[in-house]
């Protein structure tokens, strides 16, 4: 429901119409709102419940920037290790993003585009980067809901994994870093107009 924009950020998730729509008891929604709120995506207020996390642009661009070093540290340790196994798995995520962005389905298009990502920047030598920068993911995934709800934002990601994916065929760590804070730096840039200012 977050990632599709039912729940906005700064909504209250109502535990008991999540049961009902969803024909569950309220147990595992509670059960699923407390990982949520591990991941950052919603907020636990006392004698008021859940809400979906509603991220400042300070925080936003807080976040970017860390995002960027640990990234780029990641691409570079990542790209030796990027056989062509990987680079199949890398094509078919970029693949499921446009299939899904065609289909409407900004949940599945989340998910291939976090399994994109995460493909080119998993090594199996520095696990605890990736720790770090999942949780960054996570933090941001509700807005990131929000600017996959844009056909200019989807294509520009479908453009800019193209890139990435000829930077990683060219064996190039400079040019895959200088793509992938590019794609980084316009999602930001239109992150920044769907959040609430300082």
């Amino acid at each position: 429901m977050i990632l599709t924009g039912e729940l906005r950020p700064a909504e209250r998730a109502h535990q008991d119409e999540i049961a009902a729509t969803l024909g569950v008891s309220i147990a595992p929604v509670r059960e699923a709102l407390r990982v949520l709120e591990q991941e950052g995506q919603v907020t636990y207020r006392p004698r008021r419940g859940y809400f979906v996390t509603e991220l400042r642009l300070a925080d936003i661009d807080e976040i970017y920037e860390l995002r960027r070093l640990l990234e780029g540290r990641a691409a570079r340790q990542a790209l030796p290790t990027l056989d062509a196994d990987a680079l199949q798995r890398i094509e078919l995520a970029a693949k499921d993003c446009v299939d899904a962005a065609k289909a409407g389905d900004i949940a599945t298009e989340l998910e291939a585009n976090r399994r994109f990502h995460f493909t080119v920047l998993e090594s199996p030598d520095h696990p605890h980067t990736m720790r770090v920068v999942r949780l960054f993911w996570d933090a941001t995934e509700p807005c990131r809901a929000l600017y996959y709800n844009s056909a200019e934002a989807r294509q520009a990601s479908a453009e800019a994994h193209g890139r990435i994916i000829d930077a990683i065929r060219r064996n190039d760590p400079d040019g895959l870093v200088a793509e992938l804070d590019a794609h980084r730096d316009r999602a930001l840039e239109m992150l920044r107009g769907l959040v609430v200012a300082d």
